[in-house]
């Protein structure tokens, strides 16, 4: 704090910082810390992300891509990479989690998730200049965490030969589909804590789009899974499928190489989302396991919720759908799909 405050001081009287108002805002799953202070008639945020563990390049590069494509992403005002340090312009008080946790009627809701929806539409029309590629090998390497982290180290199971080799199976052919889809500017967590309420004019209009330090360039599809099937706030699949055909239209509409036929991107959804949500449930058991964060098991029920969602609608992921049985301890009952 002293170095933020020391930090702070340096910086031009113009920008009117009342530094004694200086309070924490919120932190996240990396070693990034944020900050609010006063500043005249509005508020700011200072991010400090400590340069041994966190590096601001690749955040400043992709603010500027979604600046450019029209998205409200936070005003860089000041920065000093060496110490890890930026002044921000505030984008809100509220992110979209925390408004729906406060509670808010449906109406508000469905505005709020159509405003969310068209930006995503103009963060897919963004450009994808300078990212890393989200491709098949990188989306394979990130499945490793599944039956490390979740089913060794928070379940305690060893997959035997047969198991082992279905998932690999299964690992494989997810990655190949979702890797082949169009590529487009992926957030890579497009979902409700990182989207900002902006209800009031000086933050602009809604939605500020923050935390997408992690951008690559990737699957058309992901962002929307992320945001449908939302770890932290669970939407039923008749909501979700609202939601999906809803950013399909305004997509074609856009010129975004989306399916021709929804029931063909249906399916392309909901297997990135079944891909994403299985590295969650990985990531989720290391976040507590090795590093102490306890409160992401809250939400682990709601993801492996998701996961049993797609994985009983395939037949290819029954083997997938028995390893979760078993890991949760679920008597297998007979059943038929059509």
């Amino acid at each position: 704090m002293a170095q933020v405050r020391a930090w702070l001081e340096g910086l031009p009287p113009a920008l009117n910082l009342a530094i004694d108002t200086l309070r924490p805002a919120s932190a996240d799953a990396s070693f990034r810390r944020y900050f609010r202070l006063d500043a005249g008639q509005r508020s700011l945020i200072v991010m400090d992300a400590p340069p041994q563990h966190e590096d601001c390049r690749p955040f400043l590069h992709v603010d500027k891509l979604l600046a450019d494509a029209g998205l409200n992403v936070p005003q860089v005002l000041a920065q000093d990479l060496d110490q890890g340090l930026l002044l921000l312009s505030d984008l809100g008080e509220q992110t979209y989690y925390q408004r729906i946790q406060d509670g808010l009627d449906d109406r508000q809701l469905q505005a709020l998730y159509r405003e969310a929806l068209a930006a995503l539409v103009k963060l897919q029309q963004a450009s994808t200049a300078g990212l890393g590629v989200y491709d098949s090998a990188r989306l394979a390497d990130e499945l490793k965490l599944f039956p490390e982290w979740y089913v060794q180290k928070h379940h305690g199971a060893t997959l035997d030969d047969k198991t082992a080799n279905a998932l690999e199976k299964i690992f494989a052919l997810l990655s190949a589909s979702n890797g082949g889809q169009p590529q487009v500017l992926v957030h890579r967590d497009f979902h409700s804590p990182n989207l900002m309420v902006c209800d009031q004019p000086q933050y602009g209009p809604n939605p500020g789009v923050i935390d997408f330090q992690d951008a690559l360039a990737g699957p058309i599809t992901y962002d929307l899974a992320s945001l449908v099937t939302d770890a932290r706030t669970t939407w039923e699949e008749p909501q979700q499928l609202d939601w999906a055909i809803r950013y399909w239209e305004m997509a074609r509409a856009a010129g975004l190489p989306v399916d021709a036929d929804f029931a063909d991107f249906h399916r392309a959804y909901e297997w990135m989302g079944l891909q994403r949500n299985l590295r969650i449930l990985g990531v989720f058991a290391r976040l507590n396991h090795r590093d102490g964060k306890a409160h992401y098991l809250a939400h682990m029920p709601r993801v492996n919720g998701y996961v049993r969602q797609v994985a009983q609608r395939y037949g290819v992921f029954t083997p997938l759908l028995r390893l979760l049985d078993r890991l949760d301890d679920r008597q297998v009952s007979v059943g038929y799909t059509f």
